[in-house]
């Protein structure tokens, strides 16, 4: 088993590579309804399983991608938090996107926010990232709320390329945040 690489601390978390302990984990996050609830759907376990592939698969290409975010008081995998390029057309696209994930079991501890606040400095003063996009359908505000508290501004409202028009999910809103770094 690969000992996993610690990329980013908080005070309560620890942003790192994707390890084979995970696993069930993620694929027991992607069935919860509730967690899938702004999503088109919930995911089978292949589904999570290529998923997990296409994480792995962006880190290599990329050098950067969706991290597995560990608790540092369970030592337990909670969910990812990190940057990702749409794969999709829009008129924001090309864009890295920063986004999360998390079990329910662990909502309104405010972990969304610490870890994306450090996945930001680490875009921008490591990578070098000029523009970090965040979006998500219209009607997840919890996910909104993430992100005004890391200092991102609305930029626009859009329609989901990949997701049915009569869906409610269809409809998307679009925040950005720029870099500071000079």
């Amino acid at each position: 088993m690969k000992t996993p690489s610690h990329i980013l601390t908080t005070e309560r978390l620890i942003l790192r590579n994707w390890i084979d302990t995970d696993t069930s984990a993620f694929i027991a996050m992607n069935k919860d309804y509730e967690v899938m609830k702004f999503f088109p759907k919930t995911l089978t376990d292949s589904e999570t399983l290529e998923l997990l592939e296409r994480i792995k698969l962006h880190f290599e290409k990329n050098s950067f991608g969706l991290f597995a975010v560990e608790s540092k008081s369970t030592k337990q995998f909670i969910g990812f938090t990190g940057f990702s390029i749409p794969t999709f057309n829009a008129f924001f696209t090309p864009c890295v996107e920063i986004g999360w994930r998390y079990k329910k079991e662990v909502w309104g501890q405010g972990f969304a926010t610490e870890a994306a606040l450090a996945c930001l400095r680490y875009g921008f003063e490591t990578l070098g990232f000029d523009k970090i996009v965040s979006f998500t359908s219209s009607v997840n505000k919890k996910s909104e709320d993430v992100m005004k508290r890391i200092g991102m501004k609305f930029k626009a409202n859009f329609e989901h390329p990949k997701i049915e028009t009569t869906n409610i999910l269809c409809k998307h809103i679009l925040y950005e945040i720029h870099s500071t770094v000079k």
